[in-house]
């Protein structure tokens, strides 16, 4: 059974005010309202005609806020089973016809993947190097001028990247990367 706890309130766009549900899964935080307010102040509010990559979907409030915020193409990918149905649930709920939810683990979808994307958003659980190993894989899935949003613990090498917004909520850093110039 879902708690209040479970429940994260979409902030902007579209799906303002409507609430998604996510199951129990140790390690699965939404990022809190606060951050997500920040980062959609960082890339202006609306994200009208760009195509977002959510890697570690998790609760999908990344995701589904930047679907409401009028992305043309959101694909949430997700390990867990339970978490991806869940995401499931919550496109339908929405009527997210611009989401898609695939059931992978991240870095074998990325090194599959062929797309690009405009935004990548990247929030693996903190206690793993899962944003170091990530970080070489998107430079190929980045559109030209695209950004990343990255939340971790600690920053790790950012080798050809460079940070160009930060922020800190608490134990979390957040911020935006862009490739460095060649």
């Amino acid at each position: 059974m879902k708690s209040n706890s479970n429940k994260v309130r979409i902030i902007g766009g579209d799906y303002r005010r409507r609430l998604i549900s996510f199951p129990d899964q140790q390690g699965l935080r939404p990022t809190p309202d606060r951050v997500r307010e920040t980062l959609f102040n960082w890339l202006g509010q609306a994200l009208y005609g760009q195509r977002v990559l959510d890697l570690f979907a998790g609760s999908g409030a990344l995701g589904f806020e930047a679907a409401s915020r009028g992305a043309s193409r959101v694909v949430m990918v997700e390990k867990s089973r339970a978490v991806a149905a869940s995401l499931h649930d919550n496109r339908r709920l929405l009527e997210a016809g611009t989401v898609e939810v695939v059931n992978a683990d991240a870095i074998g979808w990325l090194s599959g993947c062929t797309d690009t994307f405009d935004l990548i958003l990247v929030d693996p659980p903190y206690d793993s190097d899962l944003l170091a190993r990530v970080l070489p894989l998107l430079a190929a899935r980045l559109a030209p001028g695209g950004t990343v949003y990255a939340e971790c613990r600690d920053w790790p090498e950012l080798n050809g990247w460079k940070r160009v917004k930060e922020g800190r909520a608490g134990v979390v850093r957040h911020g935006l990367l862009m490739r460095e110039p060649a």
